[in-house]
């Protein structure tokens, strides 16, 4: 593949709607893609793609490049139409172009380029699905399919800097029980002053413990709701949390820490399963910090959070044009993004997990 292949199958990805949980139409059109590209076998299960390097070696370690296939749903302030793929110099826009449909076609390009010699390691590509969900028919579902994996490399636009921890989440349904009274008496027991004193809680409460890449635990209350009428004392007040864990805590660390808090109300997660990562620097990591790499922790989450190996989250474009109206790339980043993987992996030590 040359930069204009990269260029031509990005605008593919764009033409195609690629919703989370909706992907089958642009998984349809990379696996036929990806046959016309590599002479070993493609992989499909479900709507996510993987492909493993010819000569697989049990005695190697294995490499796994994952970049995902969904994206959000255009916001209502789009001035172009986020399915045209609109070229205007250097610059592409359309929805996913950035997240992550820039770094789904760098990988392509990469593995087909480290492939045409041996690897000191197998090499796995997946192009994977309900990444902006977390859902569990993405690569969580996908895991278990693949080789045994030592270590990753998650594709999101970084501007080629490693993240090497992430934010964890867990979503939390609060429940503040009162009892109902006419408002004008002193009758019941209002629910919302019941909860009031819980977000008090979630909004002054502090971690003991700080981490160098992620900071804090991030607690902040983003739904409320109670009330039937004006004058009929609520029984009931329920609110959501939105938690950002850092690497130093579980997420069922931070939930038994709250619910022992949470004396006068009901707590339930939505889930536990996206805890935060943190990755310590190997040799495959100094590498790329000899490349110019700089290394951060991410506020943002993806598929990193479900994988049960090592892994550090890097690619092409910028995180600051992710979800955002009039999505775009930059044409040279593709090939700075093509260029730097193969420099950088080409020959790479991986250790063995």
């Amino acid at each position: 593949m040359n930069k204009m292949d990269s260029v031509s199958i990005l605008q593919s990805l764009i033409k195609i709607p690629s919703f989370s949980r909706e992907e089958s139409a642009v998984a349809d059109f990379l696996e036929e893609k990806m046959k016309s590209l590599f002479d070993t076998e493609i992989h499909r299960y479900k709507n996510n793609l993987w492909i493993v390097s010819p000569n697989y070696d049990a005695q190697k370690p294995t490499l796994l490049l994952a970049a995902h296939l969904d994206t959000v749903k255009p916001t209502g302030n789009w001035t172009k139409d986020p399915f045209v793929a609109t070229i205007e110099k250097d610059t592409l826009y359309g929805l996913g172009s950035n997240d992550d449909g820039i770094n789904v076609v760098v990988f392509l390009s990469v593995f087909e380029e480290l492939i045409q010699k041996s690897q000191p390691y197998n090499l796995v590509l997946a192009l994977t699905a309900e990444e902006e969900v977390s859902g569990k028919d993405g690569i969580e579902a996908l895991i278990g399919q693949l080789p045994k994996i030592d270590f990753a490399i998650v594709g999101e636009p970084t501007n080629l800097n490693l993240a090497m921890a992430e934010k964890g989440l867990m979503v939390l349904d609060v429940l503040a029980k009162g009892k109902s009274g006419h408002a004008a008496r002193n009758e019941g027991v209002n629910a919302i002053y019941k909860a009031v004193r819980a977000i008090d809680w979630f909004q002054n409460y502090r971690f003991d413990k700080t981490s160098e890449f992620l900071g804090d635990v991030k607690m902040t209350v983003t739904q409320i709701n109670a009330g039937t009428q004006h004058n009929v004392v609520p029984d009931k007040c329920s609110f959501v949390v939105d938690i950002r864990s850092n690497e130093l805590y579980s997420n069922q660390e931070i939930l038994d820490i709250v619910k022992t808090n949470m004396v006068d109300c009901e707590v339930m997660a939505r889930s536990t399963r996206l805890n935060s990562t943190f990755t310590p620097q190997n040799e495959l990591v100094k590498k790329a910090i000899c490349l110019g790499a700089n290394t951060f922790g991410s506020p943002t989450l993806s598929d990193q959070a479900l994988l049960p190996f090592p892994s550090v989250k890097i690619g092409a474009g910028d995180s600051a044009r992710s979800h955002t109206a009039d999505e775009y790339i930059l044409i040279p980043e593709i090939e700075k993004g093509i260029d730097f993987f193969v420099e950088w992996l080409n020959g790479a030590e991986v250790e063995f997990l």
